[in-house]
């Protein structure tokens, strides 16, 4: 009880800080640009791009083009061949290994020691203060925190540095007091063969008093599921009687919620769920509310946004904004520089304002994640909201879905399909759950409302489910099973639907012979 005391005391004293993000973001924001910048000045990408003569924003923008991964690699790379100063001052130690879920083709993320202590632990010492804030008589630290990450395994190269998944970087660096109250093991957490893991982690955990689970929904899912056939228990609170917080991030909740408090049962404490906003390139924004599901933008993390408005970013010179000039409900792609030597980087993904001063979003997608085969403009924030409304409309729980566009022939209408995995299968059937799914997009969409109309432009949603485990053994495929890996929602494409669908042929034509 002492410790867990003298923990929230230690947690809460960030409180400070966050509140100064608050009330003086644009403030706060423009303090860390000139850090960035004077670091930057020592570097040789700062002098290759004329940092010296750059004195404020307006100058950095019109100096510095913004840059995707492909356009920056050259900088990296000579920083992976252990240049000094290359992108940020000093020799960087650490890659994180980040590929998205379809790419064949791995990126190298330049990860600091200033960005690791500054922005990425800085983040989970955060969400903590947040949340203990909201609930001072929480009893977090007198228990356990599973804390769920992807493959853990880290390459050395010749030049003394590593690379390797972000979770493993930050395994084998996390601060003492997180260390102490982590749970499985490091032996167990730095386990590369994601099947045994599993089974590990169900087995070392299930008699540890957890009080957090941290992680991606998907993958927390299957653990947990795990805990639950090991042990024969009907609900994770049977288990682990203290559960409180399950922090997530990584993909939209909404369609894992229903799953999620079926498992979860009842607990001896409250049990709440925030959201983090966080990727291999920096920790950017944290549900600062238990009562609201946006997130705060945090801006002392070393990271400097800026805004791209979404109608812009297919232009040949995209109109970059800042904080002050941001307007609630419109969706923006960031654009950030960070203290990783990330600089004027192309993100990719797409965030819509909820509130400013303080300044709250939600993430709605990525700038190559959506549907618009045919002017409809489908986020991946509105196929989240549809699939949770139709489930609870038919009780339905759903694993895993991704949707691509069924291309018009001269006989038909061009269409979405969507391919879905369930948990539980929605009373009606398929045909009931894709017409309250259309129902849902019509309400929030109406570019997709209008191409609906009739049936001229767009024809009702068409849908396959698939067996229990399809979009894990797709995964497996890919050779990315493990928990930081992520199934795309929407593609303008095909390729992945076919792939996904040619997974799930080859397991029913197994199961017949």
């Amino acid at each position: 009880m002492a410790l867990n005391s003298a923990f929230s005391w230690f947690i809460r004293k960030r409180m400070y800080s966050i509140d100064l993000v608050r009330k003086q973001p644009v403030e706060v924001q423009r303090l860390l640009f000139s850090n960035l910048l004077h670091e930057g000045r020592r570097t040789q990408f700062g002098q290759e791009s004329g940092f010296g003569s750059i004195r404020n924003w307006r100058d950095f923008k019109r100096t510095v083009p913004i840059r995707t991964y492909d356009e920056l690699k050259p900088w990296i790379d000579r920083a992976k061949a252990g240049e000094s100063d290359v992108l940020w001052p000093g020799v960087t130690q650490w890659f994180a290994k980040s590929s998205g879920t379809s790419s064949k083709r791995s990126k190298f993320l330049p990860v600091t020691k200033d960005s690791l202590e500054s922005c990425h632990y800085k983040g989970g010492k955060d969400l903590l203060a947040l949340f203990c804030d909201q609930r001072p008589d929480a009893k977090l630290y007198d228990g356990k925190h599973l804390i769920l990450g992807g493959s853990s395994s880290l390459d050395s190269m010749e030049t003394g540095s590593y690379s390797g998944d972000l979770s493993a970087i930050i395994v084998r660096n996390l601060p003492f007091w997180v260390e102490a109250r982590r749970t499985p093991n490091r032996d167990i957490a730095l386990m590369d063969n994601w099947e045994e893991k599993v089974d590990a982690m169900a087995q070392a955990t299930m008699r540890e008093d957890v009080r957090i689970l941290a992680g991606i929904p998907s993958w927390m899912l299957v653990v947990a599921k795990r805990v639950l056939e090991l042990s024969g228990a009907s609900s994770l609170g049977e288990i682990w009687p203290n559960l409180q917080l399950f922090m997530h991030g990584g993909v939209s909740f909404a369609p894992y919620l229903a799953e999620f408090e079926s498992l979860i049962g009842k607990t001896r404490y409250p049990f709440d769920y925030l959201e983090t906003y966080n990727a291999s390139e920096g920790f950017f924004g944290l549900q600062d509310r238990l009562s609201a599901q946006d997130m705060l933008l945090m801006l002392d993390y070393g990271i400097f946004f800026e805004f791209v408005p979404l109608t812009e970013w297919e232009s040949e010179n995209p109109i970059a904004l800042e904080l002050r000039e941001l307007e609630v409900g419109i969706d923006y792609a960031l654009v950030i520089s960070t203290n990783a030597g990330l600089w004027r980087y192309a993100l990719g993904d797409v965030i819509r304002i909820t509130e400013t001063h303080p300044f709250r979003m939600q993430v709605v997608g990525r700038t190559t994640s959506y549907l618009n085969a045919f002017g409809e403009e489908v986020m991946v924030a509105q196929a989240d909201k549809a699939v949770a409304e139709a489930s609870a409309l038919t009780g339905a729980r759903v694993r895993e879905y991704t949707a691509a566009p069924v291309f018009m022939r001269l006989n038909r209408t061009g269409g979405h399909q969507w391919v879905i995995e369930f948990a539980k299968e929605p009373q009606g059937g398929m045909a009931l759950f894709l017409e309250c799914l259309d129902a849902s997009l019509k309400r929030q969409n109406s570019d997709y409302d209008a191409k609906r109309t009739g049936g001229l432009a767009l024809m009702a949603p068409e849908g396959t489910a698939v067996e229990k485990g399809t979009f894990d053994r797709w995964l497996r495929s890919k050779g990315k099973s493990g928990g930081q890996h992520k199934i795309p929602r929407l593609s303008n494409s095909r390729l992945l639907m076919e792939e996904v669908l040619t997974v799930a042929r080859e397991k029913l034509f197994a199961n017949q012979v």
